[in-house]
């Protein structure tokens, strides 16, 4: 695969979930320097933590979709511009040195902003990550920033009955089974 063959297969990834893509795309080695906000299983290394990342993001958004703007690389880069297009239909945690930070209680709404990501390149596979992402964006799309008042009571109530909790376990649960499928299925 060349550079932009490999950028898109990882993006593919993430939304499909697919293993067999992971172990052909993701570098063994792999750090995600933006797995700060995710689950800790997303900052597994290798194929596993990109297939928890996916999990955890397509517990968010259904329908994920990362259509490809435009790329550009060399032997040992890639940069890819795309969209990240979806529909809030689960809760959205984000946390913090693996701790709930956030949970956006689904709201259904629809997602559709931009983002570049760097991607780091060895033995023709993806060996980091980091990315540029519209986030505020994307937060004012699903309502959060600026705070519209009924999504700013749901998360304050799903804060105090336990359901952002419950939902972090959830989605922390899901993250470490992506992870743990791949050693299973590769005998690791």
């Amino acid at each position: 695969m060349d550079a932009t063959d490999l950028a898109r297969g990882l993006f593919r990834i993430l939304a499909t979930g697919d293993p067999e893509l992971a172990v052909d795309v993701v570098h063994k080695d792999f750090r995600n320097r933006e797995a700060a906000v995710s689950p800790l299983a997303c900052a597994t290394p290798g194929p596993a933590g990109v297939l928890a990342s996916g999990a955890w993001m397509r517990s968010a958004f259904s329908d994920l979709r990362f259509p490809d703007l435009a790329t550009a690389g060399n032997d040992d880069q890639v940069w890819i511009r795309l969209r990240m297009q979806g529909r809030h239909t689960g809760p959205f945690v984000r946390f913090r040195d693996g701790v709930l930070d956030q949970a956006i209680p689904p709201t259904g709404r629809e997602i559709d902003f931009e983002q570049i990501h760097v991607l780091d390149l060895r033995d023709g596979k993806v060996v980091g990550h980091e990315a540029v992402r519209d986030d505020i964006t994307m937060l004012g799309q699903l309502g959060v920033f600026p705070p519209a008042p009924a999504t700013a009571l749901r998360m304050v109530a799903w804060r105090v009955t336990g359901r952002a909790a419950r939902a972090a376990a959830h989605v922390t649960r899901q993250a470490a089974d992506a992870a743990a499928g791949l050693h299973q299925g590769s005998g690791a």
